[in-house]
């Protein structure tokens, strides 16, 4: 099964929205064939092992990170092909919440005298897509807040100037962090500011939508995500407020735009989130800024964050912090956070939390 992991981590970044799953065929205690759902639409990694395989497995064991599917979609079902391919064994990993699935697909390979054993290195397994689990069983995406400072909490110096905050490798990390999620979300600040592309350098292939928050539309044209919004997906959202006769020139140039509600003179975030879901977008990499942040934490839309902190001090008692607003209440409306997992990430140390 911990083959079957890093088998599966081989889709990340082109298997949204669906999970990714890896899957290893053993028999006579050898590995006979192994296999990863590698893109969305294509079949899945039980099949793709099953039909890679050049040995008979008759009497075989399959390990899978995720219950096979028992219904068709865009690919025929993965308990179909197991059933006769002769593997007498399968070992699983995650339930899949898939109301399509759900525990249907045990059901069906034990109706047919296989032996199905559940729960194998669930922990890890869940912790793989969790994802995919949220995008199934919610209305929004799987939203990561991820921001880099130093040992005093700053992400800039009083001047304003951030470059670098972190160091190379923590850098490098982040980019993993973009070919994971589907979506990169800034905003309109950071584009006036920084005039970012919001891409993923490690895989030029992973088409990461960039979601840009754009109360009234003032994103430049000659901006750089706005000189490759034909060929790499941008959607802006704006509010009713937004000009109009801009918003078709940005249209034409090769972005969305959508309008939502207002919420403090703001884009409503919750809409917006509903909306990116919609169009199957299972997750959003929120990036910046303080403000942005802060609305998301306080409307409850951010599930997870990631903080890489520098061995650095900047000071200054007006120098920005990674969350701007107008803050919480100390113990009325404070965000609450899991215990954090800790990694040394170079120089830095990369700590994780879920919000609870």
């Amino acid at each position: 099964m911990k083959l079957a992991l890093e088998e599966a981590k081989n889709g990340m970044g082109y298997t949204s929205p669906n999970p990714m799953v890896g899957a290893v065929i053993v028999r006579d205690g050898r590995i006979i064939s192994k296999a990863c759902h590698e893109r969305c639409g294509e079949f899945h990694a039980e099949r793709n092992a099953i039909n890679r395989c050049s040995e008979d497995m008759k009497g075989a064991q399959i390990y899978v990170t995720l219950e096979p599917c028992c219904h068709t979609g865009k690919t025929p079902p993965c308990t179909e092909a197991i059933i006769q391919s002769g593997i007498s064994e399968v070992f699983i990993g995650s339930p899949d919440p898939n109301p399509l699935v759900a525990g249907k697909g045990v059901k069906i390979l034990r109706e047919h005298g296989i032996t199905v054993h559940e729960g194998v290195l669930r922990e890890q397994c869940d912790r793989l897509n969790r994802i995919f689990f949220h995008y199934i069983t919610h209305e929004t995406p799987y939203v990561i807040f991820k921001y880099a400072m130093t040992a005093d909490g700053k992400i800039a110096s009083r001047s304003g100037k951030s470059k670098w905050i972190s160091g190379e490798s923590s850098r490098e990390d982040v980019q993993k962090l973009r070919l994971m999620c589907s979506s990169i979300m800034v905003g309109i600040n950071t584009v006036l500011k920084d005039d970012p592309m919001l891409t993923c350098r490690i895989d030029p292939g992973h088409r990461l939508t960039r979601v840009i928050c754009d109360s009234s539309l003032r994103i430049p044209f000659d901006c750089n995500i706005m000189k490759t919004a034909d060929s790499i997906p941008v959607i802006i959202a704006c509010t009713g407020e937004g000009d109009m006769e801009r918003k078709a020139r940005l249209e034409a140039m090769g972005a969305e735009v959508v309008v939502t509600g207002a919420r403090d003179g703001h884009v409503d975030l919750l809409q917006l989130m509903k909306i990116l879901r919609k169009k199957n977008i299972d997750s959003v990499l929120l990036e910046g800024g303080g403000e942005l942040a802060f609305s998301m934490l306080k409307s409850k839309l951010v599930n997870s964050i990631i903080g890489y902190i520098s061995p650095k001090i900047l000071g200054g008692k007006n120098a920005p912090s990674p969350i701007g607003g107008n803050g919480f209440e100390i113990n009325t409306e404070e965000i609450r956070l899991s215990a954090p997992e800790a990694e040394a990430i170079g120089e830095d140390i990369k700590l994780r939390w879920e919000v609870l």
